[in-house]
């Protein structure tokens, strides 16, 4: 439906390259070069420069790829609508964080597909800026976050309210503790998520209502995933601050500890974030539902 210079534009700004957008689309190079000429010419503006032999996308050419993403979105949504339609099928694209990745949503999206043999889903995990990004221009039908996004075009659900708290070996002197205090948790060995991540600045936000920094404390390592956090933090490499849900199946086979910080509330949301257009409402609550299901599994 849309046209190959729409396809060969997004091609060029993904490869940072005309050769390589060439041998990405099966065309020559000369044939990508000649549309993407093409477009600037209708559109009066130029959308690439070359500098120092690459290519450099220009201010308005951001614009003009932007709004092509969200135009390549639609008619993948359409085109997707379409099939579903006539074989019966409902595809929806889910994207989570990284934290939300270890949540028990992924079982729960799980066992509803194998309730509804109708339904397929896919689970994109990306940072939640970019997950906000996707949602926009229909690459995602819904995404799973922590908190909620200033945008009158985005709606949110709340699936569940969770907190942070310090997550430590069995064998931790702390696992028989019913709290640990900020001056303990200095003297701790940390691995914690890289800055910029929605745990890393939730946490960083209530040690400064304390009159403290990051470098007050003894952070050893920083990781992204935090699957293998949890896998450090078994094996006594060091604590953790993580949300107490990514945790929940180690809490229940008594392989993490966890316990709150003494004068500190960090309490969040996750959120179902949706497009003020969309129309399946009815499968939002079956999402809030399945999850709750499965969290009764690990009380």
């Amino acid at each position: 439906m849309l046209d190959q210079k729409i396809y060969s534009l997004l091609k060029v700004a993904e490869c940072g390259s005309f050769v390589a957008a060439s041998k990405e689309l099966f065309i020559t190079q000369p044939a990508i070069s000649q549309q993407i000429k093409s477009l600037e010419k209708e559109l009066k503006t130029r959308i690439f420069e070359r500098c120092n032999g690459k290519i450099v996308i220009t201010e308005t050419g951001e614009r003009v790829i932007d709004c092509a993403r969200k135009l390549a979105g639609l008619e993948k949504s359409l085109m997707e609508e379409l099939r579903n339609s006539r074989v019966m099928l409902e595809h929806l694209t889910i994207g989570v964080t990284h934290t939300i990745e270890s949540n028990p949503i992924a079982e729960a999206l799980a066992k509803y597909c194998s309730q509804n043999d109708k339904i397929s889903i896919k689970i994109i995990t990306e940072p939640i800026s970019k997950l906000y990004n996707m949602l926009r221009s229909y690459e995602l039908d819904l995404a799973i976050i922590e908190g909620r996004f200033p945008d009158d075009s985005i709606k949110h659900l709340l699936l569940d309210t969770d907190f942070l708290v310090v997550a430590v070996s069995p064998d931790h002197p702390f696992a028989n503790r019913n709290m640990v205090t900020l001056s303990e948790l200095k003297k701790e060995r940390l691995i914690l998520r890289l800055p910029n991540s929605g745990t890393r600045n939730l946490f960083l936000a209530n040690i400064e209502s304390n009159g403290m920094s990051i470098s007050d404390f003894n952070v050893i390592l920083e990781i992204d995933n935090v699957a293998t956090i949890k896998d450090l933090i078994r094996r006594s490499f060091g604590v953790s601050i993580l949300p107490k849900s990514v945790c929940l199946n180690e809490i229940k086979k008594k392989k993490i500890v966890v316990l709150p910080v003494e004068n500190l509330s960090m309490m969040r949301e996750t959120n179902i974030a949706y497009r003020s257009d969309f129309t399946q409402l009815d499968f939002l609550q079956e999402i809030v539902r399945s999850y709750h299901e499965t969290l009764r599994t690990y009380r």
